[in-house]
């Protein structure tokens, strides 16, 4: 015990707990009796929550608690009760065609909403809240689509994917011309020249559209096109619309055409149900017009 515990300090009415620095002694202050009655009552209060509530993480899960009660389990009955109130309309829109779903005002309005909700869920991550895109990722605002925008090929989309592990998936990608030896650097300099003349982007001083056009011609039309307008039976996209997934500068194009591009997009068949699918498919659609 120090000289100075128990002492009595006259300048605040308080005793000193016998600590002393540089000649300052520490003053006894015990914390308020109701805050450490407080205190004591949260610890209490913690541990009847550890044995009433599931909380404690194990190996194997977590410590389910005496009353059994699971957050989880209430949404999964909100969700089964949700389901069996549009249950009988979703059914209606599964099993109708999508060209009716879109004559039909008031199941255009269902697949409409319950598709922006499912886009929301599990589109927007890649594709944006607003659909918008990002590089690497298609705009489905615009009216632009590399696997064709008709109500069937935005189904067959949605349900089994592009370059996805899926049977029926879409397949076709974008050959690595530089990466591969097929051509040479200044070869491929010139062909990305020509793609961007043929949005009527500028092109760099010395540039030949001769050799743009016949490299193009040997190398490229096949997917793309003569007139490079695109194939959307693989994927190919429009390359005279001045819209682009990965962008139009030079050096992105050089990119491009050197390492060659397979943007992959998931089979979605398994994961959703065929009504939601075809709620996706109308959503989608009604984004950039549709074709």
């Amino acid at each position: 015990m120090s000289d100075h515990e128990g002492e009595f300090d006259k300048a605040t009415g308080k005793t000193t707990t016998g600590h002393s620095w540089d000649g300052i002694k520490e003053l006894n202050t015990p914390l308020p009796r109701w805050w450490v009655m407080t205190f004591y009552l949260t610890i209490v209060w913690a541990i009847g929550y550890w044995v009433v509530y599931p909380t404690w993480p194990m190996i194997w899960g977590h410590s389910k608690g005496v009353a059994g009660y699971s957050s989880r389990a209430d949404v999964a009955v909100d969700l089964a009760n949700l389901e069996k109130i549009r249950g009988g309309k979703m059914a209606v829109l599964g099993a109708a065609p999508l060209a009716e779903i879109e004559k039909d005002p008031a199941l255009l309005a269902l697949g409409r909403a319950r598709g922006r909700v499912v886009f929301g869920d599990n589109c927007a991550p890649c594709h944006g809240t607003g659909a918008a895109g990002a590089k690497g990722f298609p705009n489905l605002n615009d009216d632009d689509w590399l696997w064709g925008g008709t109500l069937e090929q935005i189904e067959k989309t949605i349900q089994f994917g592009a370059r996805s592990a899926h049977a029926e998936s879409h397949e076709g990608a974008m050959l690595a011309f530089g990466r591969d030896g097929m051509l040479k650097k200044p070869e491929i300099e010139t062909v990305a020249n020509y793609v961007r003349s043929l949005s009527r982007l500028p092109t760099a001083k010395g540039y030949d559209a001769n050799i743009g056009q016949k490299l193009f011609a040997d190398n490229c039309a096949s997917c793309h096109g003569d007139a490079g307008k695109g194939n959307p039976d693989i994927g190919a996209p429009n390359l005279t619309d001045n819209i682009w997934l990965y962008g139009s500068d030079e050096a992105t194009i050089v990119e491009t055409i050197t390492n060659g591009r397979s943007g992959v997009m998931p089979a979605w068949i398994g994961r959703l149900d065929l009504a939601t699918i075809k709620a996706l498919t109308v959503y989608v659609h009604s984004l950039g017009g549709g074709q």
